[in-house]
């Protein structure tokens, strides 16, 4: 909650308790000040005061003579001039300016001041009086009505102390006058001092009113001196001023209350120890503090300096602006400024400040972090000739749990893993994360080769042990790329761009390792990205055509259908391996344009088969990863005439890795078409009964490695290969087993139970015009041919 601070224009009600300082005001600050007016007010009267008893006392004395032995007279006479003076230098000791703070207290032991004075003069009309004759005992009240109508006057400012002179005074003089008979006198004395204590009040009332009415001019008189340009300090919130020894004086009420301290306590005190708090005995100062020292120590005008300050045990920043202030003949006389509560300000920016250079959901510095640090750390090396070092991280598998269990467990997991991270870091290291999966590792001092590639080792291990999030243990790992500046880049973008390429070439290791950066591994990214840019155009080029190879039915050796096969040959680069362009494809995401080609190309070449010919197309993961895929199969059929059992689609077991990303949704979507699925690679190593229990595949294909070996009689290939077929057949799929190249190879594959043979052995993928031939005429007639 914001703290409104008193504001000296407040309206001000004066009833009796508050004038009589029975109890405080509305305003403490503003009531403070008010009170340092009344006593700087009867310290005026101090003198006035004191001659008025004296010459008072001496006009009893005289009165008296003759009457009353010289003794007593003597000894009262005694006791009223050590009454006046004891008040005259009471008052004379009061604060000798009127624009100090005074409190409750100060205030009410002026009654000291009244009690004491009348005390004395009562004597007169209690012990004198009674013995004087008529013409005596008038000349006595009427000294004491000049008196009292004298210090109903003077004395009113303190109006507690003047009304308790009045009024015991004055009953006192009543009581003598009750006692000789005099009622009427008596009363008329009542109503006498009644009147004078009025007075007294209505004085003391009008003299508050005025100096509230002062107080609030010269706020808006400093206020207004300020705004006119002594000092650029617009949105100010109190003033505060210095005399030549750097003490604070005139505190401004705002002042004393952003200091949370009573203003009467202020003035007088050092301005740096008022700010410096309870570090003003340890001497541990702020920098800040130490430079608001040096330029008062130098006389110098300042602004927008912020400093540290601990009000109330709370920790808060000011902002602090002044100017020296120099008397008409140029000597220096102290420091004018104002200053504000910047703390909500300060804590907005550093807020802000935080957003933008830390990640909000694991803590860890993000990418703009990384990369300050990262050029910093550059810098220093190259200033003492050291070297320093770049990891990037980039997670594996982690897509596979976030797309699985959701964001929020995905969210959660890495927290978990920047927690790991951090642990692993020393005062050397710092870790970041720059987004998505994706960490990093700037070493500050790399001098030490093999240490900073312990600490990769260190991370991998770490982050590939199992998590425990929400009953769900989860396994993940981690792939590392590291450079080493300043040989594997100078620049920051460069040891960036050179651990980055470092890291691809971990994932290509078999992911789970980390790799340093070569050399060569800019010329093989540049190759890469031209070779990417020559991709992206190549099917409006032309540059991009199908072949197929023969599907044969291992029972009657005649074809019953056609694989296609993507082929790409550039003007540029000559013909490009599939192996090469087909994973690049996959990572640019151009493989969903480039897979959309296919199955209308090779839809439209079936078109011209026979109707119980069949077209195989291979389907990567990436392509399911896209809902419309389901689209682009069923137009391709439909704008070819192609029947949908007529397309099978292969994909591999891969596919079911990233089964979160809704591949069998997409599938299932598939089937529904009526288009076959095709198991492709079986028995490679990601094999689940899961799989085919899911999904409504209509054949499997055998990789062409468990062929040759089953073809050879190794054991363990026979059995796996008898067992895939006998899978096969309990579910209802055909069987194709891949890569046949010789007839021993046909015949142990037939023997096994294997319905369908695809490889060299019947043919070399071929051009349309071939496969369309050879799909019209038969396999016995090609045969014979």
């Amino acid at each position: 909650m914001t703290k409104t601070p008193p504001s000296a224009s407040s309206r001000i009600v004066v009833d009796l308790a508050t004038l009589l300082a029975i109890r405080e005001g509305g305003d403490p600050v503003v009531w403070g000040r008010i009170r340092a007016a009344q006593l700087f007010a009867g310290r005026r009267v101090a003198l006035f005061l004191l001659t008025s008893n004296i010459v008072a006392m001496l006009a009893i004395a005289f009165l008296l003579r003759g009457v009353v032995p010289h003794w007593q007279i003597a000894a009262w006479a005694a006791l009223v001039a050590a009454a006046a003076v004891w008040v005259g230098f009471r008052r004379l000791a009061t604060d000798h300016r009127g624009d100090g703070y005074a409190s409750l207290r100060q205030l009410r032991h002026t009654i000291w001041d009244g009690f004491v004075l009348a005390l004395v003069w009562s004597a007169v009309p209690v012990f004198f009086c009674t013995h004087a004759p008529t013409g005596t005992t008038a000349g006595l009240g009427l000294t004491l009505a000049v008196l009292m109508a004298a210090a109903a006057l003077a004395m009113a400012p303190l109006a507690l102390a003047t009304l308790v002179f009045l009024g015991y005074l004055g009953v006192a003089m009543a009581i003598q006058l009750a006692f000789a008979s005099s009622f009427a006198a008596a009363l008329g004395l009542l109503l006498f001092t009644g009147l004078l204590m009025v007075a007294c009040i209505h004085r003391a009332r009008a003299l508050i009113m005025l100096r509230a009415s002062e107080i609030v001019l010269d706020d808006r008189n400093e206020t207004v001196s300020l705004l006119l340009g002594e000092f650029d300090g617009t949105g100010a919130d109190w003033l505060w001023e210095t005399d030549a020894t750097r003490r604070v004086v005139k505190a401004s009420p705002r002042f004393a209350f952003a200091c949370g301290l009573d203003p009467a306590s202020i003035n007088g005190l050092p301005l740096l120890q008022l700010l410096a708090g309870p570090s003003w005995e340890t001497g541990e100062f702020d920098t800040a503090l130490r430079t608001l020292a040096e330029r008062l120590k130098r006389r110098e005008s300042f602004r927008d300096l912020r400093l540290p300050v601990q009000i109330g045990g709370e920790d808060r920043w000011w902002s602090m602006a002044a100017s020296p202030r120099f008397d008409d003949h140029g000597e220096f006389y102290g420091f004018r400024g104002v200053g504000s509560d910047v703390t909500e300000q300060r804590a907005s920016a550093d807020k802000i400040n935080r957003m933008a250079r830390f990640d909000t959901l694991t803590g860890l510095p993000n990418r703009l972090m990384v990369n300050e640090t990262l050029v910093k750390a550059m810098a220093d090396a190259d200033r003492w000739g050291g070297r320093y070092a770049f990891m990037m991280l980039d997670l594996d598998r982690f897509k596979a749990v976030n797309d699985t269990l959701g964001h929020p467990i995905g969210d959660r997991l890495l927290g978990r893993v920047s927690e790991r991270i951090h642990a692993l870091m020393g005062v050397n290291e710092t870790c970041g994360r720059l987004g998505g999966d994706e960490f990093a590792v700037v070493v500050r001092d790399a001098s030490d080769a093999a240490a900073v590639e312990r600490l990769a080792e260190r991370i991998i291990a770490s982050l590939s042990r199992p998590y425990e999030i929400d009953a769900h243990t989860l396994h993940i790992g981690a792939s590392i790329g590291l450079a080493i500046g300043p040989r594997d880049g100078r620049t920051a973008d460069m040891l960036i761009r050179s651990a980055d390429l470092a890291l691809y070439r971990a994932k290509d290791a078999g992911r789970g390792v980390f790799r340093r950066y070569e050399p060569e591994l800019h010329v093989q990214a540049e190759e890469r990205r031209i070779l990417e840019m020559a991709l992206r155009d190549a099917i409006e080029k032309g540059e991009m055509h199908l072949v197929y190879q023969p599907i044969v039915e291992t029972d009657s050796a005649l074809p019953c259908g056609f694989e296609a096969l993507l082929r790409w040959t550039s003007a540029e680069f000559g013909c490009v391996s599939p192996a090469k362009f087909i994973p690049l494809a996959e990572e640019t995401r151009l493989i969903g344009p480039i897979g959309a080609w296919v199955v209308r190309t090779a839809c439209e070449e079936a078109a011209r088969w026979p109707s119980d010919m069949r077209i195989a197309v291979n389907v990567s993961a990436d392509q399911l990863r896209n809902p419309s895929f389901v689209t682009t199969i069923a137009s391709a059929l439909a704008s070819t005439g192609v029947s949908p059992e007529r397309l099978e689609l292969e994909v591999t077991e891969g596919v079911f890795m990233h089964e979160g990303l809704g591949a069998t949704q997409i599938l299932d979507r598939v089937a529904e078409l009526g288009v076959r699925l095709s198991l492709d690679d079986f028995g490679t190593g990601h094999s689940s009964l899961g799989y085919l229990s899911r999904t409504r595949f209509s054949s499997l294909k055998i990789d062409r490695n468990f062929v040759r070996d089953a073809a050879c009689g190794v054991r363990e290939a026979v059995a796996i290969v008898r067992a895939g077929i006998a899978l096969a057949t309990s579910l209802g799929m055909a069987t194709t087993a891949e890569g046949i190249e010789t007839e021993a190879e046909l015949r142990a594959l037939r023997d096994l139970g294997c319905t369908n043979a695809q490889g060299f052995y019947f043919g070399r993928p071929m051009s349309a015009e071939n496969a369309r031939s050879l799909a019209n005429r038969g396999w016995k007639d090609a045969v014979a041919a």
